[in-house]
């Protein structure tokens, strides 16, 4: 069994690691509720509102701050993953119930996938690439405030057990 400790991440963008937490959390939330065979109207609709409260101010803060002052491959990787997600949630609708369930699985996977790469391999680019001033700039631009998940319908909860 291999230990792997926790990525230690620069201070000045921790934040953005914890968001990452609540992504992670959000692609666990969808695949649980079409394990359960919840509504897939009702799982819309968190999606809408995490775009909104999580995904979309998340992005603009990475993509403002901290991808700004390094175009590379590995930034533009990140760049198109953000795009790819918002289009799949813009383009959720417009599929039946049995597709639309795949679409909700594929964003999960798209989105565990996109925060693993960022934390695994982005983000260490990143500290190494960028100087110690850079960070610092980059810290104080980023809010303080952490983006919560306060969604009221749990459908992700095991419906035998409400």
């Amino acid at each position: 069994m291999t230990n792997k400790k926790p990525i230690k991440r620069n201070e000045n963008i921790v934040k953005l690691s914890r968001d990452h937490h609540a992504s992670l959390l959000f692609c666990w939330k969808i695949r649980q509720g079409i394990k359960h065979h919840i509504d897939v109207d009702r799982m819309a609709n968190y999606v809408r509102y995490f775009w909104t409260q999580h995904f979309a101010p998340h992005f603009g803060e990475e993509e403002a701050f901290l991808f700004a002052p390094l175009k590379d491959d590995k930034v533009q990787r990140a760049l198109d993953d953000h795009k790819q997600i918002k289009t799949s949630i813009e383009t959720m609708d417009r599929f039946g119930i049995q597709d639309r369930e795949g679409k909700l699985l594929q964003l999960a996977d798209m989105v565990d996938e996109h925060v693993r790469y960022e934390e695994r391999i982005l983000f260490p680019h990143l500290e190494l690439a960028l100087s110690d001033e850079q960070l610092t700039q980059i810290g104080t631009q980023i809010s303080d405030e952490p983006l919560l998940d306060t969604y009221q319908d749990a459908f992700w909860k095991n419906p035998s057990s409400l």
